[in-house]
């Protein structure tokens, strides 16, 4: 019985569900927009107020402790950066073999030590670094024959000082000390100081106790964290001690002062920077929701009338809009098995529903006789431009070797050698290299080895016209020389520089031809000391290189260049950068950038 029962329910559930989808699809669509309005809009809007009011407050107060949070986690960063910067630097100091070998030495005479130091000075970029960036680095060493001053001191000097029994007491080889420095010294004031310490005994056999003190600038570190420009109080302590805060005056000069508004304090965030322990403390005012609430009263008042009767005009709006103009896409749509599209005659709207009108026209045009003839058209002009590429690739694989030429050049060099006449030899023998070069062209690729074999044949010839006007050097890295890059692109940046930049000053001039590799480009640069170019020569040619093509190369202005630009954009399928630098009276300098391939290594 209870089974007949339960079947005889769900049957009716069924029953039911199957005439509310039924009864819910044949609904307008202007009325389901109310319904969704009353449903998921009115009734949502009344109990969520009641929600809201209440958590109002606990919502303000998390707001309010987690831009604490931010606030102290941004401190602590601003902090913990400007000194990780001195550490960075003690760092250096700390691995560096050659301050370590200098403060082990032991020097006969304070010249003997002065020699040592400007040579050190000079040569060590270490020695550059001290005292930059508002900080101020001594090192200090156990070896008697240093001079005291330019940034180091004998150990002994600062034996008795609080900073130093405070790293010789500490276990760790960095330290940060905030401290105020009170010593009666002659011509030095009593100030707050920062220092950041580090040990550099790196090895242990040293018999020489070595130490760095940075001294970082009490003054910009506060004022980088006056500049972070947060309304809230922020305090950062070392215990019940203050070392900095962003309001109030902190007299640099006056001892640290002890924190009283602990009681006062809304967040706390304690950590440690190089065995300093620190605090951050942040104050904020307690906020009174229901005294909000009750001097907005009106607006609230408003606000709740425009929740309710806004939304609905919106949607009675929105409804006429949406199923007016749905209609008539209905009406047009089902017409589609026609042989053509009927136009929607008036739209309206530009929103999306509009916009959905004016593509169906749109669409409906191209259907009815536009797309077939752009179609053709397109292929047309397609296989026009095959066939062209097609006709210049057969040209170029249509040259012939002239043979004959080099072996007339072979009997001149011989004939030439057998007269003694070695220097015109050696002129036929180059040029006999450039011109198999420029006639073999069985390949448009080669190796840069082969290219600058090329380019010095090519200088070396070139040097019996200027003589000594021209000079010239060849820098290549070993792991670049199997790159493959288009024939005569070197060649062809060398013999613009001589032509434009050495032929047109009569004083020397150099050629430098350099290829190296950088991360993963390929670098090449042809530099030379030429008279160079006008900003607006420069400019121009930067363009054309640029946005080279086959339309410029029927032009007469550097169609050498751009050959070069365009066969290494098709190369590299447009991964590849070029850049001109120039300034009259001094030179000029083309830089090619282009992937660099592993696989021509192997």
């Amino acid at each position: 019985m209870p089974i007949v029962k339960a079947r005889s329910v769900m049957k009716k559930l069924s029953a039911w569900t199957k005439n509310w989808k039924e009864w819910f699809n044949n609904l307008s669509l202007r009325r389901k927009l109310y319904g969704l309005y009353f449903f998921c809009v009115l009734v949502p809007l009344i109990v969520t107020d009641g929600v809201i009011l209440y958590s109002l407050l606990r919502t303000e107060q998390a707001a309010q402790q987690h831009e604490m949070e931010n606030q102290a986690s941004s401190v602590r960063y601003s902090i913990s950066s400007f000194v990780e910067n001195s550490a960075i630097m003690a760092k250096s100091f700390y691995m560096n073999d050659y301050v370590r070998e200098f403060l082990n030495t032991h020097y006969e005479s304070s010249l003997d030590y002065v020699i040592a130091y400007q040579k050190f000075m000079r040569n060590s970029l270490l020695g550059s670094s001290l005292g930059v960036d508002n900080t101020k680095i001594t090192i200090c060493a156990d070896n008697e024959s240093i001079v005291n001053g330019g940034g180091f001191l004998r150990l002994s000097e600062v034996e008795d000082t609080p900073w130093y029994r405070y790293l010789q007491e500490s276990s760790l080889n960095q330290v940060l000390l905030f401290y105020y420095d009170d010593l009666d010294v002659p011509y030095k004031k009593a100030e707050r100081k920062v220092l950041f310490l580090q040990k550099l005994n790196r090895f242990l056999r040293d018999d020489t106790e070595k130490l760095l003190k940075i001294e970082i600038n009490y003054g910009s570190l506060e004022r980088n964290i006056r500049n972070l420009n947060y309304e809230n109080p922020i305090y950062i302590c070392r215990g019940d001690e203050l070392l900095f805060s962003n309001v109030g005056p902190n007299n640099v000069g006056q001892p640290f002062k002890p924190f009283t508004l602990a009681d006062q304090v809304g967040y706390q965030k304690d950590f440690v920077l190089y065995g300093e322990q620190l605090s951050i403390c942040i104050l904020y005012e307690k906020f009174n929701l229901f005294k909000v609430l009750q001097d907005n009263i009106p607006m609230l008042v408003l606000l709740l009338l425009i929740n309710i009767v806004l939304p609905w005009i919106l949607m009675r709006e929105i409804g006429k809009s949406v199923t007016l103009r749905i209609a008539k896409l209905n009406q047009v749509f089902e017409q589609v098995d026609q042989d053509t599209l009927t136009k929607i005659s008036d739209v309206d709207g530009k929103d999306e529903i509009g916009s959905m009108m004016e593509n169906y026209n749109r669409m409906a045009d191209r259907m009815n006789g536009l797309i077939q003839t752009v179609y053709k058209d397109r292929l047309r002009e397609q296989e026009i431009n095959i066939a062209r590429q097609s006709a210049e690739l057969r040209a170029l694989h249509s040259q012939i070797n002239p043979h004959f030429l080099f072996n007339a050049l072979e009997s001149i060099r011989m004939h030439s050698i057998l007269k003694e006449e070695y220097e015109t030899a050696g002129m036929v023998e180059k040029l006999a290299v450039m011109e198999r070069q420029t006639v073999d062209w069985t390949a448009d690729i080669g190796t840069v080895s082969r290219e600058i074999e090329f380019v010095e044949a090519y200088l070396e010839l070139q040097k019996y016209r200027f003589g000594d006007r021209l000079s010239y050097r060849l820098e290549v890295g070993e792991e670049c020389k199997e790159q493959e890059i288009p024939r005569l692109t070197i060649t062809t940046l060398a013999e613009n520089a001589c032509v434009h930049g050495i032929e047109s000053k009569t004083t020397p001039g150099w050629i430098f031809v350099r290829v190296y590799r950088a991360g993963q480009e390929l670098c090449i640069e042809v530099e030379d000391t030429g008279g160079g170019m006008e900003e607006d020569e420069l400019q121009t040619l930067q363009y054309r290189m640029d946005n080279a093509s086959i339309d410029m190369l029927e032009e007469k202005d550097h169609v050498g260049i751009i050959n070069v630009c365009l066969r290494l954009r098709m190369m590299t399928n447009g991964r590849v950068k070029f850049l001109v630098e120039s300034e009259k009276g001094i030179g000029t300098t083309v830089s090619i950038r282009m992937p660099f391939s592993e696989a021509d290594n192997e």
